[in-house]
């Protein structure tokens, strides 16, 4: 076990998703290198997780404002 990280870690370019135990208050950001991919992913996860789509990230920083989140249809 080491000393936790002083900075945050530099997002990569692309899109990301959260994915959240229901109810849950924090979760895991998931890397997409495309969109196509990101849908994908929101598939897997929706019937059992909370989704929330973040968008995508370029030079670090998010284009959208503010995340959505995904409802199983």
């Amino acid at each position: 076990m080491g000393r936790p990280a002083t900075r945050p870690t530099a997002l990569k370019d692309g899109f990301y998703i959260e994915i959240r135990n229901k109810g849950s208050r924090s979760g895991v950001k998931l890397y997409s290198g495309t969109k196509l991919q990101m849908h994908r992913a929101i598939k897997m996860y929706e019937r059992s997780k909370e989704v929330i789509i973040l968008g995508e990230s370029v030079n670090g920083k998010f284009l959208d404002k503010e995340p959505k989140h995904h409802v199983a249809d």
